[in-house]
Formats: structure tokens, sequence, C-alpha cells
């Protein structure tokens, strides 16, 4: 029997349901927790090598975005770097967006020898894509804007096929056939993710498309 890991967003809300006990224990005086709130950080950490892990190490951007952010932040806490040194850095993550974009590309030249690989990159405006016949994954990109995939024509290749979604001030929006098993595995942080087609008549175990990626001030859903 196959067992199902845990998704993205089930290990997101464990922590905050951690933060949330803690919290507690501190408010009703029952313990001192000063020395936890010194390691929150490395708690956001853990969460990013997960979500990088767990996407199959498609999704790139999002995982790194929280672990570098997390990571500055633990060793603000730690005294080994002040604020001041650490904003100094930010250009870095505009660096590791840039390469994201880059590995997306790279991926589709790949898979495209075999069928349709599908990237689309929405920069302070849309992106609209459609694709027919077989298909064999996406990267889709949102920055100030937004990105659309149409699936309805499309047949998955080697059954479950991948999307990656990054949706940062932006929106990822897939067009999905109803009778399409889909399994979402986004890590939403102040962002959303869901799967808003109607339930079909034809439902069965098999999965047919599996959404990974990161969503920050923003969102993924699936549509039909």
């Amino acid at each position: 029997m196959q067992t199902r890991r845990l998704s993205s967003q089930v290990v997101l809300g464990a922590l905050v349901i951690l933060v949330g006990v803690v919290l507690l224990t501190e408010t009703t005086g029952y313990a001192d927790v000063d020395v936890f709130w010194t390691y929150v950080p490395s708690l956001f950490i853990v969460l990013g090598v997960y979500a990088f892990v767990a996407s199959g190490f498609r999704n790139v951007i999002g995982p790194v975005i929280i672990v570098a952010v997390a990571g500055a932040w633990q060793l603000v806490t730690l005294d080994y770097l002040t604020a001041d040194e650490v904003v100094q850095f930010w250009p870095l993550l505009i660096v590791l967006f840039g390469l994201s974009i880059i590995l997306g590309q790279y991926r589709s030249r790949v898979k495209s020898v075999e069928g349709t690989y599908v990237t689309a990159l929405g920069i302070f405006g849309g992106s609209e894509k459609r694709t027919s016949g077989l298909f064999t994954g996406a990267d889709l990109t949102a920055l100030f804007g937004g990105a659309s995939l149409d699936l309805r024509d499309a047949e998955p290749e080697d059954r479950p096929v991948h999307v990656s979604t990054t949706a940062l001030f932006g929106g990822v929006e897939i067009v999905a056939p109803r009778e399409w098993n889909v399994q979402m595995d986004v890590l939403p942080i102040f962002g959303g993710a869901s799967d808003d087609r109607a339930r079909s008549d034809d439902e069965h175990d098999e999965v047919d498309l599996v959404v990974t990626g990161f969503a920050a001030f923003g969102g993924v859903a699936i549509e039909d």
C-alpha cells in the first residue's frame, strides 16, 4: 500500500499550530519560552527545504526564498549578523528569481523533445498559453502579473504530469478538464491555492496532474 506524503500546506499548518501553542503557553504564564522564539526562523528553514524536496526538486524559487529569508533572520537572532548587514544582500533574491526563470527554460528544452512542455512568464502583465496533444509538464511564473495555461485539449504523458508554479504578487491559473484528478501541493505564504472546479461524476484514483509551487501575496487556482 502506497503511503501518501504530507503536503507542504500540512507542514505549514503544523508549524502555525506549534507557534500558537507556544504563544498560549507564554500568555498563560505556564512556562518561559524565550529560547523557542530565538529558533523560530529554523522552523521556516525546515519548511523551505521540505517544500523543495516534496516538489521533486522542480520548484526552486519559492523554497529558496523561504530558506534565504529565514536563514538571514536566524543569523540576526543569534547575533551573527545585524539587520543592516542582511538588507545589503536583498538583491540576491532578484538573482535567484532570474536563475529560476533560466531553469524553467532549460527544462522546457529538455522536455519538449518528448512532447509539449509549456513555460509561461507574466511580469507586470499577462501570459496566456494553450496546449493540445501530448503534454509533459509546465513551468508557470507570475510576478506582479498573471500566467494562465489551458489544458482542456491536452493529453498527459506518464501520469501524473507535473506543473510548477510561482506566484509573487500575482496569480497563476490552470484550466484543467473536470474529470482530471488533480493533486495540489502549493505552499502559500500570505497567499492562496485552490481547486475551484465543480465536482466531476467521472472520478478515479489515478492522479492526472500534480501542481506544486509557491504563492506569496498571490494565488494559484485550478479552473474548468
